[in-house]
């Protein structure tokens, strides 16, 4: 009688981080607008942040957790919950949930949630240089956005830091549909077609 010899199935998932960086890019490039005075309010800002801020960067994370892409999926899931949170705090702003007394809202506590994103994202940024330059330069602008964003809110500086925050995220925004762009031309030609720009080599993994 002939053996049967096992058979190892492996299921292969494409990678999703074009699709998580587009998301990233097209959410900021929506909400900067507002802060650059192109546009006004926060209604319709809230179906891109919750879809392609929210959902598409988790969605991206999810695949990166099955690749075992560490950086990709720690990075677009945080940010993925940042923009639904983001959603939440516009949805209650603008009343969604009902009214309810100003003493019981405030603010402010979006911008310490701001100054707490700082702090992981200096981590980020350090993994990021490790990664691609366009990585780099996007966490150092999301630094530069989210430490802005928290001075603002609790009403320091507001107008110089509202200034910044908002070019910070326009560029952001460019830089992202950049690297979506080159990530997914990359990954389907099976070579460099656009550059992301060689990890720094600062720090090599163990």
């Amino acid at each position: 009688m002939t053996a049967t010899q096992p058979h190892e199935t492996k299921i292969v998932s494409a990678d999703a981080t074009a699709l998580g960086v587009f998301g990233l890019a097209l959410v900021t490039f929506v909400a900067s607008t507002q802060k650059m005075g192109w546009t006004t309010g926060s209604v319709y800002l809230m179906p891109w942040a919750l879809f392609l801020g929210a959902i598409a960067q988790i969605w991206a994370a999810a695949v990166d957790f099955k690749r075992n892409s560490y950086f990709g999926a720690i990075v677009l899931g945080a940010f993925g919950l940042f923009w639904i949170a983001v959603t939440m705090h516009w949805a209650i702003s603008n009343g969604w949930f009902g009214s309810f007394p100003a003493e019981k809202a405030d603010p402010r506590q979006f911008g310490y949630a701001c100054f707490g994103y700082l702090f992981f994202c200096i981590f980020v940024t350090i993994a990021a240089f490790e990664a691609n330059k366009v990585f780099a330069a996007i966490m150092v602008l999301i630094l530069v956005l989210l430490g802005s964003l928290g001075l603002q809110i609790l009403g320091i500086n507001a107008e110089l830091f509202g200034t910044s925050a908002a070019w910070a995220e326009f560029l952001i925004a460019l830089l992202g549909f950049y690297g979506a762009g080159a990530i997914f031309l990359n990954g389907f030609f099976g070579r460099q077609i656009l550059p992301l720009g060689a990890p720094m080599g600062w720090i090599k993994k163990g």
